[in-house]
Protein backbone atom coordinates (compact mmCIF):
# COMPACT_ATOMS: atom_id res chain seq x y z
CA UNK A 1 0.00 0.00 0.00
CA UNK A 2 2.50 2.81 0.54
CA UNK A 3 4.30 1.76 -2.71
CA UNK A 4 0.96 2.48 -4.31
CA UNK A 5 0.13 5.48 -2.72
CA UNK A 6 4.15 6.76 -1.34
CA UNK A 7 5.07 8.84 1.58
CA UNK A 8 2.32 11.16 1.48
CA UNK A 9 -0.94 8.70 2.13
CA UNK A 10 1.09 7.37 5.10
CA UNK A 11 1.62 10.52 6.88
CA UNK A 12 -1.85 11.64 6.35
CA UNK A 13 -3.16 8.94 7.71
CA UNK A 14 -0.86 8.93 10.28
CA UNK A 15 -2.10 12.09 10.86
CA UNK A 16 -5.42 11.43 11.14
CA UNK A 17 -4.69 8.51 13.63
CA UNK A 18 -2.91 11.40 15.89
CA UNK A 19 -5.93 13.64 15.79
CA UNK A 20 -8.44 11.08 16.31
CA UNK A 21 -5.91 10.10 19.48
CA UNK A 22 -5.73 12.94 21.15
CA UNK A 23 -9.06 13.41 20.54
CA UNK A 24 -9.93 10.72 23.12
CA UNK A 25 -7.81 12.41 25.65
CA UNK A 26 -8.65 13.95 29.09
CA UNK A 27 -9.42 17.45 29.52
CA UNK A 28 -6.82 19.30 31.43
CA UNK A 29 -6.69 22.19 32.81
CA UNK A 30 -6.34 24.47 29.90
CA UNK A 31 -5.94 27.89 29.18
CA UNK A 32 -9.18 28.84 29.01
CA UNK A 33 -10.99 26.19 30.69
CA UNK A 34 -12.07 25.78 34.62
CA UNK A 35 -9.92 25.65 37.49
CA UNK A 36 -11.78 22.42 38.51
CA UNK A 37 -9.52 20.16 36.67
CA UNK A 38 -5.67 22.11 37.90
CA UNK A 39 -5.61 19.14 40.02
CA UNK A 40 -5.12 16.94 36.44
CA UNK A 41 -2.13 18.42 35.58
CA UNK A 42 -0.43 18.13 38.85
CA UNK A 43 -1.06 14.23 38.48
CA UNK A 44 -0.34 14.33 34.78
CA UNK A 45 2.46 16.04 35.93
CA UNK A 46 3.69 13.96 38.33
CA UNK A 47 3.59 17.33 40.48
CA UNK A 48 3.50 19.39 43.76
CA UNK A 49 0.46 21.66 43.43
CA UNK A 50 0.67 25.05 46.13
CA UNK A 51 -2.07 27.15 45.85
CA UNK A 52 -1.71 31.24 46.61
CA UNK A 53 -4.41 34.09 46.15
CA UNK A 54 -3.86 37.06 45.26
CA UNK A 55 -6.11 40.24 44.56
CA UNK A 56 -8.13 39.93 41.63
CA UNK A 57 -6.78 36.23 40.65
CA UNK A 58 -5.80 32.41 42.04
CA UNK A 59 -2.24 30.99 41.15
CA UNK A 60 -1.92 27.40 41.04
CA UNK A 61 1.76 26.14 41.05
CA UNK A 62 2.83 23.03 39.97
CA UNK A 63 6.15 21.82 40.60
CA UNK A 64 7.33 18.52 38.53
CA UNK A 65 9.81 15.92 39.81
CA UNK A 66 12.64 17.73 37.16
CA UNK A 67 12.13 20.66 38.89
CA UNK A 68 9.77 22.80 36.14
CA UNK A 69 7.69 25.21 37.57
CA UNK A 70 4.37 25.79 35.41
CA UNK A 71 1.92 28.38 36.83
CA UNK A 72 -1.75 28.94 35.82
CA UNK A 73 -3.56 31.48 36.87
CA UNK A 74 -6.83 31.48 37.48
CA UNK A 75 -9.47 34.88 37.31
CA UNK A 76 -12.56 34.86 39.61
CA UNK A 77 -15.03 33.65 37.53
CA UNK A 78 -12.70 30.44 37.84
CA UNK A 79 -11.48 29.85 34.31
CA UNK A 80 -7.30 29.53 33.20
CA UNK A 81 -6.70 33.03 31.57
CA UNK A 82 -3.07 32.72 31.92
CA UNK A 83 0.11 30.12 32.25
CA UNK A 84 3.89 30.01 32.33
CA UNK A 85 6.24 27.48 33.07
CA UNK A 86 9.92 27.56 33.86
CA UNK A 87 12.74 24.80 34.40
CA UNK A 88 14.74 22.42 33.11
CA UNK A 89 12.18 20.93 30.14
CA UNK A 90 9.29 22.40 28.22
CA UNK A 91 5.82 20.82 29.56
CA UNK A 92 3.03 19.34 27.36
CA UNK A 93 2.42 22.63 25.46
CA UNK A 94 -0.68 20.58 23.76
CA UNK A 95 -1.90 20.18 27.34
CA UNK A 96 -1.60 23.39 28.86
CA UNK A 97 -3.36 25.38 25.65
CA UNK A 98 -5.73 23.31 25.14
CA UNK A 99 -7.61 24.53 22.19
CA UNK A 100 -4.77 27.49 21.66
CA UNK A 101 -2.50 25.17 20.76
CA UNK A 102 -3.35 25.35 17.08
CA UNK A 103 -1.88 28.89 17.59
CA UNK A 104 1.53 27.87 18.52
CA UNK A 105 1.80 24.80 15.56
CA UNK A 106 0.37 27.74 12.93
CA UNK A 107 3.52 29.91 14.01
CA UNK A 108 5.92 27.25 14.14
CA UNK A 109 5.25 25.94 10.83
CA UNK A 110 5.49 29.55 9.59
CA UNK A 111 9.01 29.67 11.41
CA UNK A 112 10.22 26.49 9.51
CA UNK A 113 14.08 27.15 8.68
CA UNK A 114 14.74 30.22 11.50
CA UNK A 115 16.19 29.23 14.28
CA UNK A 116 17.34 31.52 17.60
CA UNK A 117 15.18 33.97 19.25
CA UNK A 118 12.57 33.48 21.61
CA UNK A 119 9.04 32.69 20.19
CA UNK A 120 6.44 34.97 19.99
CA UNK A 121 3.22 35.19 19.14
CA UNK A 122 0.64 37.86 19.46
CA UNK A 123 -3.10 38.06 18.09
CA UNK A 124 -5.90 40.08 19.19
CA UNK A 125 -6.80 36.94 21.51
CA UNK A 126 -3.66 35.22 22.60
CA UNK A 127 -0.16 35.75 23.72
CA UNK A 128 2.37 34.12 23.71
CA UNK A 129 6.31 34.08 24.56
CA UNK A 130 8.65 31.25 24.72
CA UNK A 131 12.32 30.95 25.13
CA UNK A 132 15.52 30.09 26.97
CA UNK A 133 17.77 26.97 26.50
CA UNK A 134 19.04 23.56 27.27
CA UNK A 135 17.84 22.79 30.51
CA UNK A 136 16.98 26.70 31.45
CA UNK A 137 13.45 27.21 29.27
CA UNK A 138 10.76 29.48 30.20
CA UNK A 139 7.42 30.92 28.44
CA UNK A 140 3.96 32.33 29.29
CA UNK A 141 0.64 32.38 27.26
CA UNK A 142 -2.72 34.12 28.35
CA UNK A 143 -5.73 35.42 26.55
CA UNK A 144 -6.41 39.06 26.85
CA UNK A 145 -10.24 38.67 27.05
CA UNK A 146 -9.94 37.11 29.67
CA UNK A 147 -7.63 38.53 32.09
CA UNK A 148 -9.79 39.63 35.43
CA UNK A 149 -10.28 43.44 35.89
CA UNK A 150 -7.62 45.14 37.67
CA UNK A 151 -5.33 42.73 36.41
CA UNK A 152 -2.40 43.40 34.32
CA UNK A 153 -0.25 41.17 31.62
CA UNK A 154 2.81 42.02 33.54
CA UNK A 155 1.15 39.75 36.49
CA UNK A 156 2.00 36.17 34.17
CA UNK A 157 5.44 35.80 35.13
Amino acid sequence: MVERYGWRYVRSLGGILLILILGAAPAWAALGQPESSVKLDGQFLRGQIRDEVHEGYRLHLITDPAGTVVREYVSPAGIVFAISWQGPFVPNMQQLLGSYFNHLQQNAQARTGRHGGPLMIQDDNFILTSGGHMRSYRGRAYVPSLLPTNVSPEVVQ
